[in-house]
């Protein structure tokens, strides 16, 4: 029986990013799964057991991305989850590079360059 292609959540305010996103990553073989908001329980997190998370860290102009990411890292079942963040918040991202880096979290500054994305994505899945 065949595996499944590893599984995708992307989590971005815009939906035309989402598109985007979800485009790319198909492409190469992947499931996406797309939300316009971090989520608020991590139970819902878990029923979609993905395999990486894509995702913003400014949503609707406040960091709730930022929290959303301590929250997945501060929780025993969710803190290994694979995760990218692809943002336009340059000054944050660079700010946070070695904090996000310490938690095994990848970074990818918007706009981005197809090839060093899935490059990023391929290292965090393990693919």
């Amino acid at each position: 029986m065949a595996s499944l292609p590893p599984h995708i959540l992307v989590i971005n305010d815009e939906q035309d990013v989402l598109s985007l996103f979800r485009e790319i990553l198909e492409d190469e073989g992947y499931r996406v799964s797309t939300l316009t908001y971090p989520m608020t329980e991590l139970g819902d997190l878990r029923i979609l057991a993905p395999d990486l998370v894509v995702m913003d860290m400014i949503f609707g102009g406040e960091d709730r991305g930022w929290h959303f990411l301590q929250q997945i890292r501060l929780d025993r079942e969710t803190a290994r989850l694979p995760i990218v963040v692809c943002t336009a918040a340059v000054r944050l991202a660079r700010e946070a590079k070695e904090y996000l880096e310490g938690m095994g979290i990848g970074i990818v500054l918007k706009p981005f360059d197809i090839d060093p994305f899935l490059a990023e994505v391929r290292a965090r899945i393990g693919r």
